[in-house]
This record gives structure tokens, C-alpha cells and sequence, in this order.
């Protein structure tokens, strides 16, 4: 299930034994349009991760971009609904490991929770559609969604502890929604699994063959729903999260910033980088 040999890849990237990836758009050239787009259909808007090179990391520039399309389907009338998806073979990377290693702002935690936050108070419902690689800060992204379906092609690791980090930040959208006895193993161990077992502790509300197909009643629901009746009811399920924010984002956006400046986690990044193991490892 887990990948240990140092440059392990698996797809395209070196995603296994880290969340974050090695390279971005800073060594490979930045690309050209928005790295999140924008479609609309039928009360639906499509919000789709486009950064290629990085396999959708979480860079401030996708972050800044993610918060901006959101906040404009919130004060769209016309979207019932939202739903995340991702080009490519990964659903999100999580955080961007070469802007970790260049000395990331260090507001950057507070960046990542503002925009969590967001997904979890939308009025609208925000449905991820997934049919890749979701790791480490993805996770965090995936679980701040109302409703997740993940694909065959699908995967997920909690990956932080490899790097000298924790999954702080994100623990406050996912802690809520996950089985305990699952979060620590998998947060400790930082073992791939697969959509059947995202499903079965509480990451993705559904694991289905055809994602696209699976989408079809959730969607069709979700356009039968008035706005209010939508937003209040997305309130009830929410206010536990958003009580976990309210009590943790300060101290949790602490400790992210701390463990990230450690010389632990600079070893775990640069070993990461260098495609070998880090000194701790056994």
C-alpha cells in the first residue's frame, strides 16, 4: 500500500513519501492563462483545477485564484451548486513545495485556512469530482467539500509526517468528517489508500466506477433545491466544522508556520526534493 524507496513515483509525479510536489511553475516556467477555470451549465459552475506542471499544488497563486472563482459563484444567483474538479491525473498535490523551500510568506497557512473556510461557508454546496491523486493540504480541500466522489483512478495519503510536518491546518474541515481510529492511522503512517477506503472513513461520501455517472442524481438533486432551503441545510452540516475553526485557526496556522520554518521539515523538503530518504528514516 505504501511506497518507501526514496524517488518512488507513482502516475507522472513523485507523489508518494510527500504531499507537497518537487517542482512548480517557479523552475518550470509559469503558465499561461488562469490555473483555476470557469464553466457554467444548467445552475451548475465547474471549477476546474488547471495548474499541469505542479499537479494542482497549492501555490498562492492557485489558492488566491480558487478564493477569487469562489467568492464569484457565491454572488452568482444563478449557481445552485459548485463542483471542484482537476485536469490531469491529480486532484491537488497539496502545498507547493518549492515555494515552501524559497521561504513561503508566512501567512500561508492563514492563506490555505481563509480559503478552506470559504469552501465550507459557501451557500452553495460544493461537490468534488475526483478522479486522480489527492495528497497531504488536497485532502484538506476534498474534506471542506459537501459531497465527494472519487473514481477507480483515485488515490490518497496523509503524507506530512514523512516531511517533518502535520496535517494541521487541514485537520480542522477533516477531523469532523473522518473515523478517528482511521485518521491516526493514516495520519501517522502516511499509507496510500484507495476511493473504497476514502468511503468507507468518511473523505469522499462516494466511491463509484463512473464518477461522471454517479454525479448525475447528486447534481439533478442539488438543481431541485431552493437557494435557502440549500444554504440553511448546508449550515446544519457545517456548524461542527465551523466551530473547529472558529476554536483552532490561530493555534493550528501556528503550528503549521512553526513546523514548516523547522530545520526538521527542511531536511524532510530537501531530501524530498533530492529524491532520497531523510535522515530519520529506518
Amino acid at each position: 500500500m505504501t511506497d518507501t524507496t526514496p524517488g518512488t513515483t507513482h502516475g507522472a509525479a513523485p507523489l508518494d513519501g510527500a504531499g507537497p510536489l518537487a517542482r512548480t511553475a517557479h523552475d518550470l516556467g509559469v503558465k499561461d492563462g488562469p490555473l483555476v477555470r470557469t464553466a457554467h451549465d444548467l445552475g451548475v459552475t465547474t471549477l476546474t483545477l488547471d495548474s499541469p506542471r505542479n499537479r494542482n499544488a497549492l501555490s498562492a497563486r492557485l489558492v488566491g485564484e480558487l478564493h477569487a472563482a469562489l467568492a464569484e459563484a457565491a454572488a452568482d444567483d444563478a449557481v445552485r451548486a459548485v463542483v471542484l474538479t482537476h485536469t490531469g491525473t491529480t486532484f491537488c498535490a497539496g502545498a507547493d513545495l518549492t515555494e515552501a523551500t524559497d521561504g513561503a510568506p508566512t501567512d500561508a497557512p492563514l492563506d490555505l485556512t481563509r480559503l478552506l473556510r470559504t469552501v465550507v461557508e459557501l451557500p452553495k454546496p460544493v461537490v468534488a469530482r475526483v478522479t486522480g491523486h489527492v495528497r497531504a493540504g488536497g485532502t484538506g480541500l476534498l474534506g471542506a467539500c459537501d459531497i465527494a466522489v472519487a473514481g477507480p483512478g483515485a488515490t490518497f495519503a496523509f503524507t506530512e509526517a514523512r516531511l517533518g510536518l502535520a496535517p494541521a491546518v487541514i485537520s480542522m474541515p477533516l477531523l469532523p468528517r473522518l473515523d478517528a481510529r482511521a485518521a491516526g492511522r493514516y495520519y501517522l503512517t502516511g499509507e496510500r489508500f484507495d476511493a473504497a477506503e476514502a468511503a468507507r472513513i468518511g473523505l469522499v461520501t462516494l466511491a463509484a466506477d463512473d464518477v461522471d455517472g454517479a454525479l448525475v442524481p447528486l447534481l439533478d438533486g442539488l438543481r431541485q433545491g431552493s437557494p435557502q432551503g440549500l444554504a440553511a441545510s448546508k449550515a446544519l452540516v457545517t456548524a461542527e466544522v465551523l466551530r473547529t475553526f472558529d476554536r483552532d485557526t490561530e493555534a493550528l496556522a501556528a503550528e503549521s508556520a512553526r513546523l514548516f520554518a523547522s530545520a526538521e521539515a527542511r531536511e524532510g523538503m530537501t531530501a524530498f526534493l533530492e529524491r532520497r530518504a531523510p535522515r530519520w528514516a529506518r
